[in-house]
């Protein structure tokens, strides 16, 4: 990979994912940055520039057919890991992926996800049951409530582990295991044990719905077969168990935290909704494009070489980050306003979910969460407050997840 201007180094707490996106756009729709662990990749900050890499076929998912250090065994003992030495959807590039992704659809059919609405109703009156009940408790010059460790990550937490079926006991393996993963400062030994961990977490779920299938969607996966009767093969169950509780799981943490933080900040958006001139899709979606629930997500790789539209060229082998934060605040797509929040922002297309073949299957739960969390929260708290300054708060440590790790909120204000 030859470096065309000085390569930039991504911080791998995340700290200011925004502030860096803007300051690589100023080097060109696409650039060299240096990821955690020393890897080199191309960041794209164009929005048009990135959907098109997202649905280019000379692009692959799979860093055993595509990227030469991955072949030679390099970042091995790295966060990357966890990532990259997989065996589903997200790892997958042509007719692999299209078999993959043709076994695991059915689990998440329009059907099934209408089915859960129910379920992720009554979850949400437990939660914000609790919630009332500490808030009154405390009155209204308590303690603070972390909204994420009280709301947004229990609710799809227990939404997505109900959805496959994973036991009461296994819930605190799973959630500690899939905060490892979003970790890009993990040492060797960390990144080697989460490996582990996470496979023998995933095996005994697999292996318990093997001893007695339920209606769960690990005991479908576990039984998928394509139309030849070709099953998934154990590692390939294995890692899309992880793909699908992690993905699954971890946007709408992150997309409900993001929502609710955008409209505490943001007072005259939250008006327009509560006064009906916006919908609580609107707030969604411009969330969704605002402050993505995922920043940049590793990795792509060039299958042969690529010049882009400003002339830049991508040589075969080269490594991809989808910088989903810094395309949905492209100016060249957004206008001037693209930095800002507006619910009412006309033509809101984003990447959050990806776009082409990986486009990601999970997308309509995870809406339909948001679309049952928010509401039923303001309508609860219509008094909801921050309880820190917005500048106090901090971001998840990670070049990955977008999200805040903590949210101290007063219910009551």
């Amino acid at each position: 990979m030859e470096a065309q201007q000085q390569t930039v180094r991504i911080d791998p707490l995340g700290r200011d994912i925004h502030g860096e996106a803007a300051h690589i756009r100023g080097l060109g729709s696409a650039a060299l940055v240096e990821l955690p662990a020393g890897v080199h990749a191309w960041y794209i900050s164009e929005f048009e520039v990135l959907k098109q890499l997202l649905r280019d076929p000379r692009v692959s998912k799979d860093p055993r057919q595509h990227w030469p250090p991955w072949q030679r065994g390099e970042f091995r003992d790295t966060w990357l890991l966890t990532w990259l030495d997989r065996e589903n959807m997200l790892c997958s590039y042509g007719e692999d992926h299209k078999r993959l992704r043709k076994l695991v659809a059915p689990a998440f059919t329009a059907r099934r996800t209408a089915a859960m609405l129910p379920r992720v109703e009554r979850i949400t009156t437990e939660l914000l049951d609790a919630m009332e009940v500490r808030a009154r408790r405390d009155g209204p010059g308590g303690e603070p409530l972390d909204l994420r460790s009280a709301y947004a990550h229990p609710l799809p937490m227990n939404v997505i582990c109900e959805l496959f079926g994973v036991p009461e006991e296994q819930r605190p393996e799973m959630k500690r295991l899939m905060d490892l993963i979003m970790d890009t400062t993990l040492s060797a030994e960390q990144a080697g044990q989460t490996a582990v961990d996470m496979q023998a977490a995933c095996t005994a779920l697999s292996e318990a719905k093997r001893a007695e299938p339920g209606e769960d969607l690990t005991s479908v996966l576990v039984s998928a077969r394509d139309e030849e009767g070709s099953a998934l093969s154990e590692k390939e169950l294995l890692d899309t168990l992880l793909l699908m509780i992690g993905a699954g799981h971890e946007t709408t943490v992150n997309l409900i935290g993001n929502a609710v933080h955008a409209l505490l900040t943001h007072p005259e958006q939250l008006h327009l909704v509560r006064e009906a001139k916006a919908s609580w899709d609107d707030v969604i979606e411009e969330t969704l494009r605002w402050a993505p629930s995922i920043a940049n997500l590793p990795l792509r790789f060039a299958v042969e070489e690529i010049e882009l539209p400003d002339g830049t060229t991508i040589r075969q082998g080269d490594a991809i980050v989808s910088t989903i934060a810094s395309a949905n605040r492209d100016p060249v797509k957004y206008g001037g306003t693209a930095a800002e929040f507006d619910v009412l922002r006309s033509g809101g297309e984003h990447l959050a979910f990806g776009h082409g073949v990986h486009f990601c299957l999970g997308a309509p739960l995870a809406r339909m969460e948001a679309r049952i969390a928010l509401p039923a929260l303001f309508d609860r708290f219509p008094d909801l407050a921050l309880a820190v300054p917005p500048e106090d708060l901090a971001q998840v440590p990670s070049a990955i997840a977008h999200g805040f790790a903590s949210l101290p909120v007063r219910p009551l204000g």
